[in-house]
């Protein structure tokens, strides 16, 4: 029987440029499992719309005043409300009705600021005012909620 021995001769430079290089690939590997696996987040908003409160946009109820019409805009997004406006609000509706701007503000404040239409406080002299501009944004605010 001949045994031919084999003597390999390894250098500890090419030992660690070897264990230096997997040690790359493995954690280039786990860099890109980490980059492209599926986010939770993109995942439950997309399978969940259903926990939005107003569908995005900007919805308009209108208020007859003598012979002119004032809408009032509510402008929201997915979960807020951001702005109440009146449009158009020409010089004879500011003229006729000196109120209408001031409760509208008051009030538009009010609802941003606690995004809610309960236990919103009428400015005092303009409450009559204050509860048509409120009627009008409820029914706006349900038209963005449908």
């Amino acid at each position: 029987m001949s045994s031919k021995t084999r003597i390999i001769v390894l250098r500890m430079k090419e030992i660690i440029y070897t264990a230096i290089f997997i040690g790359l690939a493995i954690l280039l590997v786990m860099l890109f499992l980490f980059m492209f696996r599926p986010k939770k987040d993109s995942v439950s908003t997309a399978a969940e719309p259903a926990e939005s409160r107003y569908i995005p946009g900007l919805y308009s109820a209108s208020i007859v005043l003598g012979s002119q019409n004032v809408n009032v805009e509510v402008a929201v997004d997915r979960d807020r409300i951001h702005a109440i406006t009146m449009v158009p609000l020409s010089d004879s509706v500011t003229t006729m009705y000196p109120l209408m701007q001031p409760a509208l503000d008051s009030l538009a404040g009010q609802i941003v600021e606690t995004q809610s239409l309960e236990g919103i406080e009428y400015p005092a002299g303009s409450q009559y005012t204050s509860m048509a501009l409120m009627n009008a944004i409820r029914t706006a605010i349900e038209k963005a909620e449908q």
